[in-house]
């Protein structure tokens, strides 16, 4: 049974008693105030999870106190008690920011039924805004408050308080930097150097110079000292993305230096001792990678201490228009362009459409999109036509069979308008010939459908 501290205003001090022992029964703690001003002050030098009030007392309304509460933002359950029972009197009571109305007389069951819901209803409250505290629509610099990231945020904010190697998988383009940077953030080495690197952009007879930096004449072209990315991560966070893509030879040198923090650079006669924290990150499924050889499983166990997966676009809901109102707001100012806001049309397609190259890939038609149109409202035909993303999202089981007992040649190339026919027709085929419904899902507007079928039909309605 939840217990209380509650404030007992009223002028009758007879009554006062009697509520306070009802209360007591209950197991609950009660003071009492006959006035307006001594509750006020009772109010201001202590904390009641409950006030009981009469309306009637000597030196104000109760309903004025009630506002005046309301008004200093005291977050207290407030019960009105008043000898009239009318409707009016409790809607008032009601409006004022009273949780519930007991008219006199009060029975001991009826207060304690009444106290037991208020308390029931504050402690769903509280839990309603742990709630809306865990969950984010923003967290560093992502976007998005779906369940899925929102675990992705919570192990996020945990990794970043330990010093362990984090390994992040995931697809391409959904954030595994972003999420890099953002463990950094939180982190007590923010005030050190975040550093990047992505071991597919650089070749392999460089990338030992970009990790540990080379000495003057270290080799050809090397016309002075260069500080690599684990010096200059010293006391920060060295981030190697596309691990797998590293060569083998490589990753025998980082992992001696995860396991000592100690380097020499190319040319160098001397060692030198960092404190770098790793984090690395893969679009391959790592264990994959480890078994088909492209990253050496010791190495693997040694960075991969905390996992972190981050989830496709596809799977992540509503977060999609979140990041696309947000990107097409950032863009339009960027380029000068007049766009506020999403039509009903865009966000049914934007929510439609698989993303394969997930959030970078939504940048990038968003941006295309908004370069070449006008408007405030961006439309879903803008997206189509400009995006880039028309008939790509169209499924495989919609693509055409080719015909048979052609030569291997004449079935290799074809003449686009005969293909794009074929993919038109066996979409209307498998809508059942509804016009709107193909359109829809081969992501082009129903009017250019019709056109495309006049011209091809000869001008027929």
């Amino acid at each position: 049974m939840q217990t209380a501290h509650v404030l007992i205003i009223e002028d009758s001090p007879a009554l006062a008693q009697t509520y306070c022992d009802f209360l007591a029964q209950a197991g609950h703690r009660a003071d009492i105030a006959l006035r307006a001003d001594d509750a006020t002050q009772k109010l201001q030098n202590n904390s009641y999870d409950i006030v009981l009030m009469d309306l009637n007392l000597p030196d104000a309304h109760g309903l004025s106190l009630l506002m005046q509460m309301r008004s200093a933002g005291m977050d207290v359950a407030v019960i009105v008690v008043t000898a009239d029972p009318s409707i009016e009197t409790a809607v008032d009571a009601i409006r004022a920011g009273a949780q519930d109305f007991i008219s006199k007389p009060v029975t001991p069951a009826r207060l304690q039924l009444t106290l037991a819901n208020v308390l029931e209803q504050r402690a769903l409250k509280q839990i309603v805004k742990g709630y809306h505290h865990l969950t984010r629509d923003r967290f560093c610099d992502f976007i998005g408050g779906s369940p899925a990231m929102q675990l992705v945020y919570g192990v996020l904010e945990n990794a970043a308080q330990s010093n362990a190697p984090i390994f992040i998988t995931g697809e391409s383009g959904t954030g595994k930097e972003l999420a890099a940077r953002a463990i950094h953030q939180l982190s007590k080495r923010k005030a050190g150097a975040f550093e990047a690197l992505n071991c597919a952009a650089v070749p392999g007879n460089l990338l030992e110079s970009e990790i540990f930096g080379h000495t003057k004449g270290a080799f050809t072209g090397a016309i002075g000292r260069y500080t690599g990315a684990a010096e200059r991560a010293d006391q920060g966070t060295l981030f190697l993305d596309e691990l797998p893509e590293m060569p083998p030879e490589m990753q025998s040198k980082l992992l001696r230096f995860t396991q000592s923090s100690v380097f020499r650079p190319l040319g160098s006669m001397r060692e030198m001792t960092v404190d770098v924290r790793f984090v690395s990150a893969t679009n391959r499924a790592p264990l994959a990678a480890v078994g088909e050889g492209y990253l050496r499983e010791d190495l693997y166990y040694r960075l991969n201490v905390i996992s972190i997966h981050l989830p496709p676009l596809r799977e992540r809901g509503d977060d999609i228009l979140q990041i696309a109102e947000a990107l097409l707001k950032k863009m339009a100012v960027e380029e000068g362009k007049s766009f506020t806001a999403l039509a009903d049309d865009a966000c049914r397609f934007l929510q439609q459409y698989p993303w394969p190259g997930n959030v970078r890939q939504l940048q990038n038609v968003l941006r295309r999109t908004v370069v070449l149109n006008e408007g405030r409202v961006l439309t879903r035909d803008m997206l189509v036509e400009s995006g880039g993303i028309g008939l790509s999202s169209l499924s495989a089981t919609t693509m055409p069979s080719l015909p048979v007992g052609l030569p291997d040649h004449a079935q290799a190339i074809r003449p686009l308008r005969e293909v794009e026919r074929d993919i038109v027709e066996r979409a209307l085929q498998l809508c059942a010939g509804n016009i709107t419904e193909a359109a829809r899902r081969l992501d082009v507007n129903a009017s250019t459908l019709h056109r495309k079928l006049n011209k091809w039909r000869g001008g027929a309605g």
